[in-house]
């Protein structure tokens, strides 16, 4: 089992389209949907999602911000799949400036103003806890809050497995 760096699984979570986010409904229920990454997550592991505003996904995270992101990447012949799951706290975002700062034109195709299209909402997912199995054995990390000025990310600790 390799230990990773939070920077090795961050990039491994880069490379990985779909996400599925899941979160919980008032009445206690755990739904997943799938998100497009387009590999936007930053330095300190958050990540960046767009959705309709209207959605049941952005009334669940309103009311219940704790999610779980899950990372699957695909098995190659001779690789061992990367499979993540990171838990941490959402975030609906309504600042068209934000949305400028996070868009990927790859983004167009299911919106077509771009990140001006009306009803548009960003969401922003802050890691707590990163778990992640390599094929040989499991891992997991606690992230601290990074320091988004300094880019320094205040602590890490390695949970044993």
């Amino acid at each position: 089992m390799t230990d990773l760096t939070l920077p090795d699984i961050l990039g491994r979570m880069r490379a990985i389209d779909i996400a599925m986010l899941m979160t919980c409904s008032d009445d206690g229920r755990i739904s997943g949907r799938p998100v497009n990454n387009h590999q936007e997550v930053d330095f300190c592991g958050n990540s960046y999602y767009f959705t309709w505003g209207y959605s049941q996904l952005v009334r669940d995270i309103e009311r219940h911000p704790r999610v779980a992101l899950s990372f699957q990447d695909d098995a190659r012949v001779f690789d061992k799949p990367m499979r993540i799951t990171v838990e941490g706290e959402a975030e609906v975002i309504r600042d068209k400036e934000a949305f400028h700062e996070h868009w990927s034109h790859r983004l167009d195709h299911w919106y077509d103003r771009g990140p001006d299209t009306p009803g548009l909402v960003m969401i922003k997912v802050r890691p707590q806890r990163v778990h992640y199995w390599d094929g040989s054995g499991e891992r997991e990390i606690r992230v601290e809050p990074c320091d988004t000025t300094t880019r320094e990310v205040r602590h890490v600790q390695r949970c044993p497995s």
